[in-house]
């Protein structure tokens, strides 16, 4: 891995805490039930991406083999039906706010054609535009959100006003550097085919595992109003932010072992990233439970109270989902990805009937529990498959003097040194 390692770790970290500036704004100046109408039409917008997806899920993969101009305009063409479609479906669905269907279609599609940009130039290795333009459309979201907050009335239509600018400024930013590079083209009917046979199973695992991540929301939504939604969308953007390094080092884990022949490397090197990635999320965690009540409130706003007890009931879920990441990227790594399906499937299966049982009972509290146990079950499924798969036994799993040594080579790895 070089420096282009570091400025995605980097570029991510910088969009995540972008992201809960855009949720500190919205709760302080807006209250937390426009803030959980925000967070639901971002949950549409993110749900019409999946029908996107399916078709320019794979580019990065793709573009080598069937050339920049074909990919890009069949990728056009479907997102342009699936948004329209996802337009129509989002609110009688009940995912988008009454009135904001067709705002999340067109808001979707702009975020699709920026997507198809921004995978297309990651599969040429253009890192450093891919990586300027990830972190343009965040600060360009800030940016204007708060401008239109300044101007006139504050309401949700002001992040509305943002995520058009945004979303529109990086799909055309995006256009202009793809635009500069020498553009093939392949048979259409070959590029489809293998686009759809990429995207679908892709797809399909992406949507299970964005329901066990989601679905509370729209619970919470549906039993408790949109002001616990509001609360409850803090909590978990400030708990996912555990997952920053976990997911980072499961990132170099998996270029890692898919160039590795050799099992047992691979296994101790899986091990030694997921000890760590526990460690750093049972850190993390810890901190977020142990804050005062008093800085969330100066953060988010007066009616933001009891994160830090559900950041609690949540850790378990989130040192599980801490250590799925480096057994996801193993998996992946050596061609067993379906594996990764069945996990989130199990998961699901435990987030619908718990999340139906205690969420219209206990809000936020019940969602903080329903999450917990589902990523547990999950990474059980997961533990069980890698110990069978790689005859590891409980104390591969305890950490030792020789995880140190393989964590400094990830380093000088990671750093190119």
């Amino acid at each position: 891995m070089t420096i282009a390692a570091l400025g995605t770790i980097a570029t991510r970290v910088a969009v995540a805490a972008i992201s809960l500036l855009v949720a500190a704004v919205g709760a302080r100046m807006l209250g937390l039930e426009a803030l959980g109408r925000m967070s639901l039409l971002v949950l549409a917008i993110t749900f019409i991406m999946l029908l996107c997806n399916v078709v320019s899920g794979g580019l990065v993969y793709l573009e080598p083999r069937h050339g920049t101009r074909t990919l890009r305009w069949l990728a056009y063409g479907w997102s342009a039906l699936a948004c329209t479609a996802g337009a129509l479906l989002v609110e009688p669905l009940g995912v988008a706010p009454a009135g904001l269907g067709v705002h999340a279609g067109a808001i979707a599609f702009l975020e699709s054609v920026a997507t198809t940009h921004l995978s297309i130039l990651l599969g040429r290795q253009r890192f450093a535009m891919h990586n300027s333009i990830t972190l343009i459309r965040p600060a360009l979201l800030i940016t204007a959100f708060v401008l239109l907050l300044r101007t006139g009335g504050a309401d949700v239509h002001d992040f509305i006003g943002a995520l058009y600018i945004s979303h529109g400024s990086s799909a055309l930013l995006s256009g202009l550097l793809l635009s500069r590079l020498t553009a093939q083209s392949s048979d259409a009917g070959a590029a489809l085919s293998a686009m759809l046979r990429q995207g679908i199973p892709a797809q399909a695992a992406n949507g299970l595992q964005l329901l066990n991540y989601r679905l509370s929301y729209l619970l919470i939504q549906r039993f408790h109003g949109s002001s616990a939604l509001g609360l409850w969308s803090i909590t978990t953007q400030l708990a996912e932010s555990a997952w920053l390094a976990p997911k980072s080092l499961g990132s170099v884990l998996y270029a890692r072992v898919s160039n590795l022949d050799a099992q047992e490397e691979q296994l101790r090197l899986t091990l030694t990233v997921m000890k760590v990635s526990v460690a750093l999320a049972l850190f993390a965690a810890a901190l977020l439970a142990a804050l005062p009540d008093s800085l969330f409130q100066w953060v988010f706003g007066p009616e933001a109270h009891g994160i830090g007890r559900l950041v609690l009931l949540l850790g378990p879920g989130l040192i599980a989902m801490a250590a799925s990441q480096a057994l996801s990227h193993y998996f992946s790594g050596v061609g067993r990805v379906h594996h990764n399906t069945i996990a989130s499937g199990i998961a699901l299966a435990v987030t619908i009937p718990l999340g139906l049982w205690l969420i219209p009972v206990s809000a936020e509290l019940g969602a903080a529990i329903v999450s917990s146990a589902a990523f547990t079950s999950a990474i059980i499924y997961q533990v069980i498959v890698f110990s069978r798969l790689t005859a590891s036994r409980l104390p591969d799993y305890l950490p030792n003097r020789a995880d140190m040594v393989r964590l400094q080579q990830l380093w000088r790895r990671l750093t190119g040194r």
